[in-house]
């Protein structure tokens, strides 16, 4: 699966609690690197189904990209 931001159906309004913003934002010596250029994510099929399992739990919100 291909997560690209641009696909989102609540880009901007929902990046905060976003899963994928939290897997994929640089970290430097602990800190968040803002500003870089946002890139498409490939996650496999295991990966998928861990977000959704976790989404199911209601532990993050689930993924709203338009497939």
């Amino acid at each position: 699966m291909k997560i690209d931001c641009d696909t989102c159906t609540v880009r901007g309004e929902a990046c905060a609690d976003c899963v994928v913003s939290f897997l994929t934002i640089p970290v430097r010596d602990g800190l968040r690197v803002v500003g870089e250029e946002s890139r498409p994510v490939e996650i496999d099929s295991a990966q998928e189904e861990a977000i959704r399992a976790l989404s199911d739990a209601g532990l993050v919100a689930p993924l709203r990209h338009l497939a």
